[in-house]
C-alpha cells in the first residue's frame, strides 16, 4: 500500500513553524555546498531592527524557498525536521538540513 502524499508546504506554514519553534521569524535559505543542497535556518530574524528585508520581502523569500522545496519533494522532510530538531539558530551558526537532489534534475534547482 502506498504512503499517503503529504500536503505541500506553504510559506504561511513555514513561518508558523519557525515562530512556534523559536518565537521568531528566522531567515531561511537554500545553499549548495560541495554538490549538496542544504536548507538553512539562519540566525537573523524579521523582528530584528537590522534585518535586511521588510515583511513583504521576507514573505516573498519564504514563498520562493517553499516553492523550491516542494519542487524537489522536500516539503514534508523540512516540516518534520522543524517539528523535531532540538537545535536553535545562534549568532554566526545556521542550522543545516541536508536535502536530496531529485535524480537527474539538480541543474534545475541550482542558481
Amino acid at each position: 500500500m502506498a504512503e499517503p502524499i503529504a500536503d505541500p508546504l506553504t510559506a504561511e506554514e513555514l513561518l508558523q513553524l519557525l515562530r512556534s519553534r523559536w518565537q521568531a521569524s528566522y531567515d531561511v535559505q537554500l545553499v549548495v555546498r560541495r554538490g549538496r543542497l542544504y536548507f538553512q535556518v539562519m540566525w537573523a530574524y524579521l523582528e530584528q531592527q537590522s534585518f535586511p528585508l521588510d515583511a513583504a520581502g521576507y514573505q516573498a523569500k519564504l514563498e520562493e524557498v517553499v516553492s523550491t522545496l516542494n519542487g524537489i519533494g522536500a516539503g514534508e522532510l523540512v516540516r518534520s525536521w522543524l517539528n523535531t530538531t532540538s537545535d536553535k539558530p545562534r549568532l554566526g551558526k545556521a542550522l543545516n538540513l541536508a536535502l536530496e537532489w531529485p535524480e537527474g534534475r539538480s541543474s534545475e534547482f541550482v542558481l
